[in-house]
């Protein structure tokens, strides 16, 4: 009997969602964080000839034949990349962008990362990086002697010296675009990596063909909806439990054979 398999299958589609919106909901207080979506594909199907198929009282052939299918899988889970909302901070390293585009991370190995997260903080020697201690990419340091430090919607960083009455520009904060955001790999720590799917990183000024903006003392919130993952939730949750009684039924109608 293929039920027990297909509602097996069903069973484990529908975990697999859980697991998904689990982590949505585990994450909707973290800055930037893309909520992800599962998607599944039903399986392949055997054909079977119905008795007498190849000739009909209408015509030579049938319409249609029988074909039984195999279940459920999952196929991918991809990020949404849908902008959540700006929170101010007043904090003069926080960074947030309003549109399309990822900073670059040069990490210790010296791979380069992507990241939303805008949590930019100092460090000993005076360069902006991450909370994890990642420069930003083109090594800006703000000097020591710097009493203000003021970033422009397009990436300009400049400061304010001591003694001083003007700005100078001391750095440019780019962004990078991909061809397919969707491919890019999760790392954990809001970071994201280049993968052949993704394509190559395209870096430019911020507000310049298609990239978004930077806004400074402001971060992006999570774009996760929770009454929204709750709803998908509960909807998976009886999926489940229907797939469970399928299961049920058919070890039930097995029974008597036994």
């Amino acid at each position: 009997m293929k039920a027990l398999a297909i509602a097996s299958l069903g069973m484990l589609a529908q975990q697999q969602n859980v697991d998904v919106l689990a982590n949505n909901l585990a994450n909707m207080n973290t800055t930037a964080f893309r909520r992800s979506q599962a998607a599944f594909q039903d399986l392949v199907y055997t054909n079977s000839p119905r008795p007498g198929s190849s000739k009909s009282k209408a015509g030579p052939l049938v319409p249609a034949g029988i074909q039984s299918g195999h279940g459920v899988q999952l196929t991918s889970t991809y990020k949404v990349n849908e902008q959540g909302s700006l929170k101010p901070t007043s904090n003069t390293l926080d960074l947030a962008i309003k549109g399309n585009g990822h900073f670059q991370i040069q990490l210790p190995n010296g791979q380069a990362a992507f990241s939303r997260v805008g949590t930019f903080q100092l460090s000993a020697e005076g360069q902006i990086v991450t909370h994890d201690g990642h420069p930003i990419a083109g090594g800006i340091t703000i000097p020591t002697n710097a009493i203000d430090v003021s970033i422009s919607a397009s990436g300009g960083v400049q400061v304010k010296l001591q003694g001083r009455s003007a700005f100078q520009n001391v750095g440019q904060i780019d962004l990078v675009t991909f061809q397919n955001q969707g491919g890019l790999l999760a790392r954990g720590d809001g970071l994201f990596t280049e993968t052949t799917s993704s394509g190559p990183p395209t870096p430019g000024i911020p507000g310049n063909e298609g990239r978004g903006t930077v806004l400074q003392g402001f971060l992006e919130t999570s774009n996760v909806n929770p009454i929204q993952e709750i709803s998908k939730l509960i909807a998976a949750q009886r999926a489940y439990e229907m797939n469970s009684r399928v299961v049920k039924a058919a070890d039930d109608i097995m029974g008597p054979a036994q």
